[in-house]
């Protein structure tokens, strides 16, 4: 029987929902996967990006405080998360979000 996402430190239902939309639906598939990738499919799903959740992810996976990130540490997990999802936004998207925002048939949140 795989492992709940949420039995992971630092992570609980709502990052188990989060993780569900992407497919993702087992401890064991999250470990497996890594942060980075994982955290690529939840943008791909349609999570908002949140730096505080990326590296709240990254400490969990280790085993550690989500507050134990700091310092150079963060910095570097800063670069990582923009390159990332600066690489899900090259689909195009960012352009499709742009045009549909001129229209003004976006909806805002």
């Amino acid at each position: 029987m795989p492992t709940p996402i949420s039995s992971i430190r630092n992570l609980g239902p709502a990052s188990e929902a989060q993780f569900a939309k992407a497919g993702i639906t087992s401890a064991e598939a999250l470990h497996s996967l890594g942060a980075d990738e994982a955290y690529r499919r939840c943008l791909l799903a349609g999570v908002a990006p949140h730096f505080i959740g990326y590296y709240v992810l990254h400490m969990a996976l280790q085993g550690r405080p989500w507050n134990d990130c700091k310092g150079e540490e963060k910095k570097a997990l800063r670069l990582r998360f923009d390159a990332l999802v600066a690489e899900v936004k090259s689909d195009g998207s960012a352009e499709l979000d742009k045009v549909l925002d001129f229209l003004g048939v976006r909806c805002k949140v």
